[in-house]
Formats: structure tokens, C-alpha cells, sequence
């Protein structure tokens, strides 16, 4: 059949592939059996304004432009060499990742050099992952270009927008080994040493699966709405990957239209039934405190079915903002969901189910960071707030000390250890950590586990994430966990930009010129301290009086005093912009350290006391 030709499509979706190894396998199903139906959706906005002129390709569409790709690609990279993706947000993102998948060459999702504050990301990345070629669009070619010059780089450059349809007419690519690593996905900590998490065409097709059972796509198929970006691994397995394994609709819109205006991700909700999508805290919050009455008229969120929360831990009061900002336009309390994941595990690892209520647990501070969940009135002082994060589907999860390796009983917290088919075949040219981290084992339990690095436990058979191991700020033996210290430095004065601070130890004897002098003396007596250090951007826009350093530190030194009994070696005021955040707009409390012990935020004004 000529490749402009659209047979006759169904109007739902159809049986899936009875052998479903891989996105290829799926997406020639779709496209051969719903071919007319639309698969994937760009909202883009031309213009200032809250109207998206939307492109959409069909399945049969979606199909013919991989397998033109394709066979270019496996003409020009052996197979299991990387292709990275240097394209903006949109459907030529989509097509040129699974038309590497479908290649046999192994995808390097990225971003293209333009993006603001993450070039040196980028430029890490490239070295590591050494691309034989690279997929760019017309519209970033010649950024694409000029980058790859300027640090010596000369993989083969090809213009997928520009490849003409009749490369699809020629026999189809031969499927992948479900095995094969399909993607690399990379982390979003330093730039200096990344790291590759290796998933394979099994893995990603699992994980899709799992969460499609998770929030109910198996009752009533969802419309996915997404701004994350794709080569964020959320993004890429809600927007992409399980899409096509489910045949469903996916709308995509690029992460800075969102920012701009986030009533446009809100529209998009609004206009698409039953729309399932996920953003992190801060978008909630953020949409909960711009959107405004005049942006909120028309909106029908009656109809949305899901939206998934995925920051770890997940704050109860953010759902409990958003909902009250937006119940008037008909927001369900129980669509909110949410979730745990990680990228060794492709992504999804628990969710809390849709049509339920939020599970939330107040917790003892003190017991908490002795490793005990131990419930409290939810008004009581010492109360820590979490949200439930539900159950796994098609995985199991341990609790488990991460010293001893044993395993632990409902209430303790310990390193959350994952098994199951979604598993990533490990971290790229990385043996000894692969080892520690894919390959650990239970005693009295088989196969092989993955160590998360991250923090939790169960109670009623939810899992509740407390947070990350490596993040834990232990002072004069006790434990504080981060997001709790930053939640009470961020209430303490106004001058403090909502979300955009970070709470990390570091050991006295590193702490940069100027630190506090107590702890110079502890260091000078040969005392080996781990000092706490806030670093917090201030809010846009406030005259300089209302934002004094000496003032909002005094203020936050006192506020974490009195909550958590913790001193703090140092507290910065910086500008809006400075405190790092990940590929899908968390604060990066890893990169934000490393920054302040390379003395990035040495400038006057620091609040030390």
C-alpha cells in the first residue's frame, strides 16, 4: 500500500500484539489495525495566549514516519550504537524515538543545546554516551550543528522533518530483541560524571503496562495529557511509550508554554476526556497560585481522570491547594494519585489508585528519623505529613536496612529494594555500581533487587516514601530529612521563593571561606562535624529592603531551631534562577551542593551568623 494511502480505521482500539516485545511491535499493530485514529497530538502556541494550534499524526501516520527514519538509521549506525535525540518538544521527538528503537540502535533522549542552563548537561552527556548519530528537526539544525563543532564532536547529523515518506515503502525493519538495551536514560545529577541507567525493549513495555493497570486505563481507556519533557523518563513513558503500547491518544505540549502560562495545561485537560496526566509538587502549587479567575472560565475538569503526582515525598497540602483551587470548575478530589518511581526502574514502581481517597499519615518527626512511622494527631507540632504512594502492580517492593541488608516490618523505614520485570539492565560502562545496585540480594528471598537509594515504609500496605538516603542530613547523630527542614525554612519568611530551596550537609572541614565560626572552632579542635547548609532563592520581584539576608536567615535559623533542633552552619539568600533543578523541575539538592563547595554562591550577603 502506498505510504499516503490511510486505510479504514476504527474509531477504539483494537486487540494488542499477541508476541508484544517491543514499542515496534506495537506501533505497526495500531497502525494497521485503527490506522485513522489519531495517536499522538502536539499543542503548540504560535502565539502569546491561552488558544494551542494543535498537529496530530494517526497511527498509520506515526507509523509511516518511523519506518521512513528507520531504515536511514540502520544504513547509517550498527546495531546497538546511540542515536541521540537533539529535538525540541513534538511529534519529531516522538518519530525519531521510536524510529531508533525500531532501527535496533539504542536511543539517548536529550534536548536540543538551546535549552536554557543545561548545556553543560548536555555537552557531559554527549561525551559519555559518543552518539554515531544524531536526530534534530529543520527548526534546530543549525543549532545542533554549532554545538557539535564547538566541542568536537561529528556524529552523522540527520533532519528528520526532512526525510521523505517513500523511505517507509521498502520492507519493514526486522524487531528488536526484547533483551537489547532500547534507551539510555540519563540521570539528572551531575554534569561532571553522568550516569546511564540501560533500559530495554522488554523493560519499557512492562513499565507502560504497569502503569496503564495502576491508574485504571484498563477500565476505561485515558486520553495521556503531558508538558514533561520527553527525555525526562515520566515524560517519555506516559507521553510515548504507553501510548503505544495501549493504542491510547497522546497530548504533548512543550514544558516552557507551560511554564509561561500554566492554564494552558489546564485547557488541555479540560478539552480532552478523560485525560490522565503527571506533573511534580511544584506545578500543582504553581498552578494553584497563578491561574487566574479569568483563566479558570470555561474550564471543565469534571473529566479528568488522573493526575499523578510523582515527587518523592509526595505533600498531602499540595493536592488539598490545587483541588480547592480548582473544585469550582469541577475537579474530582479523587483523581489525585500519588506515585513512586525511579529510573532504574524505567519509571513506575506504586501509584495510588484513581477514585479513591487521598491515604495520608501524620507522623512523629523525632520517630521518623529515629526509622520509626509512628501516627500522631494531624495537629500535633512534631506531625510530618505524607501522602500514601499505594501499591506496586506487576513488581514486588521490600523495606529493608540498608546496612544489614534485612528485611523490615511494616513501620520501619528503610532503603526501598524493587524486583520485577521493569527493571533497567543496569548503568552504562558503570560494573562495580551496576553490581551494587541491580544485583543485590535478600537473604532468605530470590533473585536479584534493586536498591533504590531512597527511603520508606509500609503501613496498611502502602508504601510512604520519607526520602532519599544519600539526602538524609545527619547532625550530631540525628537524622533530618531535607524536604522537611526546607518546608519549615520556606514558611519562616516571605522573602523565600516557594520550592526553590535546598537543605544538604556537608562535613565542617568543607564548608567555603566565610562559614560559620562555631563550627571553625570544632573544625580547629579536630572535631569531624557535619554542618546544615540552606541555600534558597528569593522571591521575584521584592524591593531589596524586604529581602535582607541577615533578617531572612535569623528568621530561618530560628524557625529550624524550634521544629527540628537542628543549628544551621549557614543560610544563603541568592537570586531567583541559582538553586539547579532536574530535567523534570525539582530542586537538585545534589548539584545544588556540589555548587556551594565549589564556592559558586560566594558573593556578600551570606547569611551566616
Amino acid at each position: 500500500m502506498p505510504a499516503h494511502a490511510v486505510p479504514h480505521s476504527s474509531d477504539a482500539p483494537g486487540t494488542a500484539p499477541d508476541d508484544p516485545s517491543s514499542l515496534s511491535a506495537h506501533l505497526a499493530h495500531w497502525a494497521r489495525h485503527t490506522p485513522g485514529r489519531p495517536a499522538f497530538t502536539f499543542a503548540a502556541y504560535p502565539v502569546p495566549g491561552l488558544r494551542a494550534r494543535h498537529r496530530t499524526l494517526t497511527w498509520h501516520r506515526a507509523d509511516v514516519r518511523t519506518r521512513a527514519v528507520a531504515p536511514l538509521l540502520t544504513e547509517t549506525v550498527a546495531p546497538g550504537e546511540r542515536v541521540a535525540l537533539l529535538c525540541g518538544q513534538g511529534l519529531e521527538y516522538v518519530v525519531g524515538f521510536l524510529a531508533a528503537l525500531t532501527s535496533g540502535a539504542v536511543a539517548v533522549p536529550l534536548f536540543t543545546p538551546d535549552l536554557p542552563g543545561h548545556a553543560d548537561r548536555l555537552a557531559g552527556i554527549l561525551a559519555d554516551s559518543r552518539p554515531a548519530a544524531v536526530l534534530t528537526t529543520s527548526a534546530g539544525a543549525d543549532t545542533v550543528s554549532a554545538f557539535l563543532a564547538a566541542h568536537g564532536l561529528r556524529p552523522k547529523l540527520i533532519v528528520t522533518d526532512l526525510v521523505p515518506d517513500d523511505r517507509a515503502d521498502g520492507p519493514r525493519v526486522p524487531g528488536p530483541d526484547g533483551q537489547a538495551t532500547a534507551y539510555l536514560q540519563y540521570s539528572s545529577g551531575s554534569t561532571r560524571n553522568p550516569t546511564a541507567v540501560e533500559i530495554s525493549h522488554a523493560n519499557v513495555v512492562a513499565n507502560a503496562r504497569q502503569a496503564l493497570t495502576a491508574y485504571g486505563a484498563d477500565e476505561q481507556p485515558p486520553t495521556m495529557v503531558g508538558w514533561l519533557p520527553l527525555y525526562h523518563d515520566m515524560g517519555l513513558v506516559l507521553s510515548v511509550a504507553a501510548p503505544v503500547v495501549r493504542g491510547l491518544r497522546s497530548v504533548v505540549m512543550d514544558p516552557l508554554a507551560f511554564l509561561r502560562r500554566p492554564a494552558r495545561w489546564l485547557r488541555l485537560l479540560s478539552e480532552f476526556p478523560h485525560a490522565l496526566s503527571a506533573a511534580p509538587n511544584f506545578a500543582y502549587d504553581y498552578c494553584a497560585t497563578v491561574v487566574s479567575d479569568e483563566d479558570k472560565a470555561g474550564l471543565r475538569l469534571d473529566r479528568v481522570a488522573v493526575l499523578v503526582n510523582g515527587s518523592e515525598p509526595v505533600r498531602p497540602e499540595t493536592a488539598d491547594r490545587f483541588h480547592a483551587a480548582f473544585a469550582g470548575q469541577g475537579l474530582s478530589a479523587q483523581v489525585h494519585c500519588p506515585s513512586y518511581g525511579l529510573a532504574e526502574a524505567t519509571v513506575f514502581v506504586s501509584a495510588h489508585r484513581p477514585g479513591q481517597p487521598l491515604r495520608r499519615y501524620s507522623l512523629d518527626r523525632d520517630a521518623l528519623a529515629a526509622g520509626r512511622a509512628v501516627p500522631v494527631p494531624p495537629g500535633d507540632p512534631a506531625a510530618v505529613l505524607l501522602a500514601s504512594c499505594g501499591e506496586p502492580v506487576g513488581q514486588t517492593i521490600r523495606v529493608v536496612d540498608p546496612v544489614t541488608t534485612a528485611v523490615l516490618q511494616p513501620g520501619e523505614v528503610g532503603e526501598i529494594w524493587v524486583q520485577g520485570p521493569n527493571i533497567g539492565r543496569g548503568y552504562r560502562d558503570r560494573g562495580p555500581r551496576t553490581r551494587e545496585t541491580f544485583q543485590a540480594r535478600l537473604a532468605h528471598e530470590p533473585g536479584h533487587w534493586l536498591r533504590t537509594g531512597d527511603l520508606g515504609t509500609v503501613l496498611d500496605g502502602q508504601l510512604l516514601v520519607t526520602g532519599r538516603l544519600k539526602d538524609l542530613i545527619i547532625v550530631d547523630g540525628r537524622n533530618h530529612y531535607p524536604q522537611d527542614v526546607e518546608g519549615t525554612a520556606q514558611a519562616a519568611h516571605r522573602a523565600i521563593r516557594p520550592d526553590r530551596l535546598a537543605a544538604f550537609a556537608v562535613p565542617a572541614g568543607q564548608l567555603p571561606a566565610g562559614r560559620d565560626p562555631a563550627v571553625d572552632a570544632k573544625a580547629r579542635a579536630g572535631i569531624a562535624a557535619e554542618s546544615a547548609v540552606i541555600v534558597a532563592e528569593h522571591v521575584r520581584g521584592l524591593p531589596a529592603p524586604a529581602r535582607d539576608p541577615q533578617e531572612v536567615a535569623a528568621a530561618v535559623r530560628a524557625a529550624v531551631s524550634a521544629r527540628h533542633g537542628l543549628r544551621l552552619a549557614e543560610v544563603l539568600l541568592v537570586p531567583p534562577g541559582s538553586v539547579p533543578r532536574t530535567s523534570s523541575g525539582k530542586i537538585s539538592r545534589t548539584l545544588t551542593r556540589a555548587r556551594y563547595l565549589d564556592g559558586a554562591y560566594e558573593h556578600p550577603g551570606r547569611g551566616t551568623s
